[in-house]
């Protein structure tokens, strides 16, 4: 199969995997597009098998990118997915290879993206990462690794701005999720929990993240999607009504 590559010129005509088995996040396509779309200019790439299927890598100057990093001269890797009846047949090396590829092309230092010790919802997979050489740049809390592929033995180290490492806010009573247009769920997912939230009288807070200034200057690693409680990290995975409430539960 082919390698597909979302450009300018063809994004509204292309699948951007995330949504195609999902009716019900069709309505969610533009943001992510729109996202996209603005970020080409910043040297966005954005690849994809070319079936109807989750095989995809995203990725952008680091920085350009919308994470809480120091990684100047390096290639950020935003998402790397491949899933369901495509793993194990080397569409994700085919991705990587490619990227890596580019990335020399275009003189970067190396690739960094973000992981976590044990396997944690919409973050890459640590050990398959590893595998493929990349090391652990830094850490910060409660479990974000930044992941480093060098290309040179004396690549710089990249590392995570110090505001993104306690896992911590400012502010101490309730709710507050901070989110982007980078994922196509997030722009509906979002705004439920708020509004779940305030149906409980629960004080809660949802910034969206507008620009690169205020990706880079956000509490977490994960700008796509954070929630914070009490000033304390709680979850970078794109919450559904049930789990919103298992976890009002919890706490």
């Amino acid at each position: 199969m082919n390698i597909i590559q979302l450009t300018p010129d063809n994004i509204d005509r292309e699948h951007i995997c995330c949504v195609i088995a999902d009716k019900k996040g069709e309505t969610c396509v533009s943001s992510k597009k729109a996202w996209m779309s603005d970020r080409f200019a910043d040297g966005l790439v954005f690849k994809r098998l070319d079936a109807r299927g989750k095989v995809f890598i995203e990725y952008i100057p680091a920085e350009k990118a919308w994470c809480p990093i120091h990684a100047d001269g390096y290639m950020h890797i935003n998402c790397f997915w491949v899933s369901g009846q495509f793993k194990g047949q080397g569409y994700g090396s085919r991705l990587l290879e490619e990227c890596i590829a580019d990335a020399k092309a275009k003189g970067k230092l190396g690739l960094t993206i973000l992981s976590s010790p044990k396997k944690q919802p919409f973050l890459s997979d640590a050990a398959y990462l590893k595998k493929k050489g990349f090391f652990v740049a830094d850490r910060a809390e409660p479990y974000f690794e930044l992941l480093y592929l060098p290309f040179e033995a004396d690549a710089p180290l990249p590392r995570f701005r110090e505001t993104a490492k306690p896992g911590k806010t400012d502010e101490d009573q309730g709710f507050v999720l901070y989110y982007t247009n980078q994922c196509p769920y997030t722009d509906k997912y979002a705004p439920l929990i708020r509004d779940m939230a305030q149906e409980r009288h629960l004080p809660f807070r949802l910034v969206k993240l507008e620009s690169m200034e205020e990706a880079q200057a956000c509490p977490s690693p994960f700008t796509t999607y954070s929630l914070f409680y009490n000033g304390s990290f709680v979850t970078q995975e794109i919450l559904s009504e049930k789990k919103f409430s298992d976890i009002l539960a919890k706490l």
